[in-house]
């Protein structure tokens, strides 16, 4: 269940998402029924969080982008509870290839509207003069490799919950044979 590329399972493993979908009517999502209250109760908040957030009128699809990608990865990692599914989000390509444009999008657009506080946050507060240049060093490093660093922070910390489960399952087979 830990190979993405696992020969019997592959269509599980890589499809789980889009079954999902294709499973649910289209009618669900434009008739009012409990599922979709239930749907637009859980989506309202976070719409209206990010509405604050943004707070920004030429931005207006945005919340839309961020609640839709939200909801991916959220119904990603529910189907990866299920047996023999692969959680998609857990790889390490799938997880680069969503971090790495929204942190290019998010550094773009904060150096070109606001360069001045672009630039401040390169140098902490109360930093000696000395140390100044090398602290725009560092944290412009820091701030290079941080999609990467997160990306396998986020797969390894996915994979060790399911592997330290599949060791224990293990092993508890083990042990009830011994006896």
């Amino acid at each position: 269940s830990f190979d993405p590329c696992s020969s019997t399972y592959m269509f599980s493993n890589w499809f789980s998402s889009f079954i999902f979908i294709s499973i649910v009517p289209s009618i669900f999502w434009f008739s009012k029924s409990r599922s979709n209250l239930l749907f637009t109760m859980v989506l309202n908040p976070l719409f209206n969080e990010l509405k604050v957030i943004i707070n920004n009128p030429q931005l207006k699809g945005s919340t839309f982008l961020f609640v839709s990608l939200f909801f991916v990865i959220c119904l990603n990692n529910f189907l990866g509870l299920f047996p023999y599914i692969f959680t998609a989000s857990s790889h390490l390509a799938m997880a680069l290839t969503l971090a790495l444009p929204l942190w290019l999008s998010f550094m773009l657009y904060g150096w070109i509207k606001n360069t001045k506080f672009m630039l401040a946050h390169l140098v902490p507060l109360s930093t000696p003069n000395v140390l100044m240049p090398f602290m725009v060093i560092i944290e412009s490093v820091s701030n290079l490799i941080r999609p990467g660093t997160l990306t396998v922070r986020l797969s390894a910390n996915m994979i060790a919950g399911h592997l330290l489960l599949s060791l224990l399952g293990d092993q508890t087979n083990f042990l009830s044979n011994s006896s």
